[in-house]
């Protein structure tokens, strides 16, 4: 006899929220402004010089008493119809973005259970972008950011470095835009 699944209903209820936590609001539009569906065309740039691409999706909402963003990006696109394949490169991974009014900054954790990949950093605006800076489980420096955002599109850049943020090398590219499903 199969095992009875858990109600996923009471967990989803505990989880998400209908919108952030009044007394933080101000401060949580910072990633509060991506809450949505969005889909994107990824660009993967390799040490040397290949240049991998393919189409996926993000999702952001409200979590954890509207306290917190959580957001799922997927490659490649479940809905992929025609478009190339990105070969080896997907992911399928989670970040929760903590909003710190001691630090007035975001604590970001990334985790991809299917690639075995994990980062943490700290995320402020700068300017009209968002900065995040920190390590991945290498070690090694990663700064990824938010650029170019409209209320219907965004960039996101994936950068490394391997010399304690003296030089860094683009490796992903994001190019967003809001879904029609959002």
């Amino acid at each position: 006899m199969p095992e009875a699944q858990p109600d996923q209903s009471s967990f989803t209820e505990a989880l998400h929220s209908a919108g952030p936590a009044e007394n933080l609001a101000d401060k949580l539009r910072l990633y509060g402004r991506f809450v949505g569906a969005w889909s994107f065309d990824a660009s993967r740039h390799l040490e040397d010089g290949t240049v991998l691409t393919g189409r996926g999706e993000v999702h952001f909402g409200w979590v954890l008493e509207g306290r917190a963003i959580q957001d799922v990006w997927i490659l490649p696109a479940r809905n992929k119809g025609s478009q190339p394949s990105p070969g080896a490169w997907t992911f399928y991974g989670t970040t929760l973005r903590i909003y710190d009014p001691g630090l007035d900054a975001w604590h970001i954790f990334w985790s991809d259970p299917r690639n075995q990949y994990y980062s943490r950093q700290l995320g402020r605006a700068d300017g009209d972008s968002i900065v995040q800076q920190g390590a991945d489980g290498t070690g090694a420096s990663v700064r990824w950011s938010f650029s170019r955002i409209t209320p219907n599109s965004f960039r996101w850049l994936g950068e490394r470095s391997h010399d304690n943020g003296a030089t860094w090398r683009t490796e992903v590219e994001f190019l967003a835009h809001k879904s029609s499903r959002a």
